[in-house]
């Protein structure tokens, strides 16, 4: 398994955008998430 990185989350009012990178800078994980899910 790659080694994760950065994780990156743009916050907004109602949802949530994530992103996780590898070490080669390689989108591993893209997400959106509404507020309720984020906070679980």
């Amino acid at each position: 398994m790659n080694q994760l990185t950065t994780v990156g989350i743009d916050l907004a009012k109602d949802v949530f955008a994530v992103c996780v990178l590898d070490a080669t800078g390689a989108v591993v994980v893209r997400r959106v998430l509404r507020r309720d899910a984020f906070i679980r």
